[in-house]
């Protein structure tokens, strides 16, 4: 099977869709003269023209919601955001009218949009260009929030996000664009909410999304050298979550550490300590632990950012504690 970068897996989504779909359009901010601030839309202009890929001002509230309304006026818009941390500019339309409107007009009236781009920490980018935002938008009912971590998963799944009838939140990962990975040539989709076991184990489970699945993957390599076989999960979907492939994994190694780039209050591995414990708790043999984000704006200061985020040491780490081999 080839193998291409995530960039070009990203961009191959959008690409058959709209071939597909005419309806499809991309809009955001240097998507077409400049081919993308990542170059994800690179060549797209050419091939499509200017009405379906559309450069905007630096106005994220305004093109967010011209996108929404397009979406309830017959089309499909891909709305990409330089960065998640910037799309704070346009919760207004995301919250208030993309993910309320099927609810308020009776069943009437959809919104399928997609909205698209890189989030977390990316460096010394600090306080104001690191936030993680899944959990944010995983508390809105109405959306589907997306999360993935690599070319394959990446490509199936937003052209399942781009064929919805509800509004997706599609996140990537500014440091994963390059990453290379196995892509068929044959087209597929992945459905919405539906986890994946990436690695079987038997000794502890590791749920964990996005560019962290690398810390997950990293610390259970890690772990097996000294006989620690963890079975690690890709949720990929964060809205819906896959609650039972957690659970089943849990009956079977009876302890479960979540690795997420959130801030720990109300993230999304608090909310799945409390349906595995709700759930499963007759089958865990030690508490669930989490690692998340330091509870603090993220610093610039290399140090400091190292502190800050979640890495292969500190899972190791906290398996070690739940497993009962260190304290």
């Amino acid at each position: 099977m080839r193998e291409i970068l995530f960039r070009q897996a990203l961009r191959e989504a959008m690409e058959e869709e709209m071939r597909r779909d005419e309806r499809v359009f991309l809009m955001g901010e240097e998507v077409a003269e400049y081919n993308g601030a990542y170059k994800v839309s690179q060549g797209m202009l050419d091939e499509f023209g200017e009405r379906r890929v559309i450069d905007t001002p630096i106005t994220e509230l305004g093109f967010a919601g011209i996108g929404v309304g397009a979406a309830q006026n017959g089309l499909r818009p891909i709305i990409e955001f330089m960065t998640w941390n910037f799309a704070v500019l346009a919760l207004d339309p995301i919250l208030n009218t993309a993910s309320k409107m099927l609810a308020m007009s009776g069943g009437q009236l959809g919104c399928p949009i997609v909205f698209r781009g890189p989030n977390g920490s990316a460096g010394q980018l600090g306080a104001q260009h690191s936030t993680a935002f899944e959990s944010f938008y995983a508390n809105i009912p109405g959306l589907k929030v997306i999360s993935v971590s690599n070319p394959y998963d990446a490509k199936g799944l937003l052209k399942s996000a781009i064929r919805d009838d509800d509004p997706v939140i599609f996140m990537e990962s500014e440091v994963m664009y390059s990453d290379t990975g196995e892509v068929p040539e044959e087209e597929y989709l992945i459905p919405i909410g539906k986890a994946i076991v990436k690695r079987q184990g038997k000794d502890v489970t590791i749920v964990s999304f996005n560019k962290m699945m690398k810390v997950a993957l990293g610390a259970a390599e890690e772990l097996s050298k000294e006989g620690i076989e963890a079975e690690v999960i890709d949720l990929r979907t964060i809205r819906p979550l896959d609650w039972m492939t957690i659970l089943e994994s849990v009956k079977k190694t009876n302890r479960l550490v979540i690795v997420e780039e959130q801030w720990p209050m109300c993230s999304v591995s608090s909310e799945i300590g409390y349906r595995i414990q709700k759930e499963g708790f007759d089958y865990l043999d030690a508490p669930i632990r989490r690692i998340t984000s330091a509870d603090a704006p993220m610093h610039y200061a290399p140090n400091l950012a190292k502190l800050y985020l979640p890495t292969i040491e500190k899972t190791v780490k906290l398996v070690k504690e739940v497993m009962y081999v260190e304290k």
